[in-house]
């Protein structure tokens, strides 16, 4: 019985894993995922957020798991708050920079501007 239950909380913990590390499917312009930090940004993608999750690994409680949000199909004049830690596509422009608490993707990067607001302009 205690073999089936471990194989079962493995079953589990590698199936939430590929849930958090999955590439968004067929997103709509404007989603949000969460993903693994590991797991790059996709094309057309903003970092919007970051966190911790046991299911991401244990790192000491540093971030390890980011919310991505789909630009790709946005009208123009969208204005979207992003983190720093990615590049914006083309046809969208940085209107400002500020600090985010949200936004601290590495430990001990002080409070350096980490975030943008963005503009989709063509």
């Amino acid at each position: 019985m205690t073999r089936l239950r471990t194989a079962t909380m493995a079953f589990a913990g590698a199936a939430a894993m590929f849930v958090l590390t999955a590439a968004p499917a067929q997103a709509a312009p404007g989603d949000v995922t969460t993903t693994c930090a590991n797991t790059a940004t996709p094309a057309g993608y903003v970092d919007v957020s970051w966190g911790y999750s046991a299911s991401c690994g244990t790192q000491n409680f540093n971030p390890n798991i980011k919310q991505i949000k789909q630009l790709t199909g946005l009208p123009v004049g969208t204005v979207v708050q992003a983190c720093g830690s990615t590049y914006y596509p083309a046809g969208w422009v940085q209107t400002a920079s500020y600090y985010s608490s949200s936004c601290v993707a590495w430990p001990n990067s002080g409070f350096n501007n980490n975030a943008w607001t963005l503009k989709r302009v063509s």
